[in-house]
């Protein structure tokens, strides 16, 4: 049986741009009965990435009705990344079909880069299964965590993603 994730940690060292960085991600449940939950993780959050599935319309959607404003609540100023995944889909046949039938397409990058403006966030995308645009992903966490809230650089910082 699928067991949601509530808060899933993981920790490491990074090397970026000559310096070394504790890289610690946050995953959190997106589940309804966990958002009184997730605000918890939150607090110290150097930069927040908000990932919606380009093979799934209403993970978009979400961003705007749900993600967003969440963030925007209790994250306030804290640099905010939108990542559109599974890129790999958005060529798949199978996917097209399947989405065809309900009226709907996989999400273009164009799409993802308007929600992104919207909602003030930098957007990048990728794709797990290809590798394609993964350190991209990363590397942009790690860039935008180093400026810190407002966009100020920071001396000496850590890198938390939620």
């Amino acid at each position: 049986a699928y067991i949601p994730t509530v808060f899933e940690n993981y920790v490491t060292q990074v090397s970026f741009e000559g310096k070394e960085i504790e890289l610690a991600l946050w995953d959190t449940a997106g589940q309804e009965e966990y958002d009184r939950l997730r605000p918890l993780s939150y607090p110290e959050s150097d930069v927040i990435l908000i990932v919606f599935s380009i093979d799934f319309p209403t993970s978009l959607a979400n961003v705007q009705d749900k993600w967003y404003p969440e963030i925007a609540h209790f994250c306030e100023g804290t640099p905010l990344i939108l990542v559109g995944t599974k890129t790999d889909l958005r060529s798949d046949d199978q996917t097209k079909r399947m989405l065809g039938a309900q009226g709907q397409a996989p999400i273009t990058p164009e799409q993802g880069g308007s929600v992104a403006r919207e909602i003030g966030a930098k957007y990048v995308e990728c794709s797990a299964k290809t590798g394609r645009g993964v350190h991209d992903v990363f590397n942009l966490a790690l860039r935008e965590s180093l400026k810190g809230k407002w966009g100020k650089i920071v001396k000496q910082r850590r890198c938390v993603v939620t």
